[in-house]
């Protein structure tokens, strides 16, 4: 009954590392253009830091890690 059950594990599993990876490239292939210009690369670097920074601020806010 339980004939290749870990086999069928581990097929599942390597279908959903391939399927992050593919969305992945799929996501940040398009940023490669615009990394290509200078003036863009700095404003996504600009708002992936923001973004964090953010983010993070909003977490310890939130959680009461911290006084902000």
């Amino acid at each position: 009954m339980f004939d290749g059950f870990w086999d069928n594990v581990l097929r599942y599993f390597r279908y959903f590392i391939t399927t992050l990876i593919g969305v992945a490239l799929n996501t940040f292939a398009p940023l490669g253009r615009l990394l290509k210009n200078p003036v863009t690369l700095i404003a996504l670097i600009g708002f992936f830091v923001g973004s964090i920074v953010f983010l993070s601020l909003t977490l310890r806010a939130m959680l009461g890690l911290s006084p902000v």
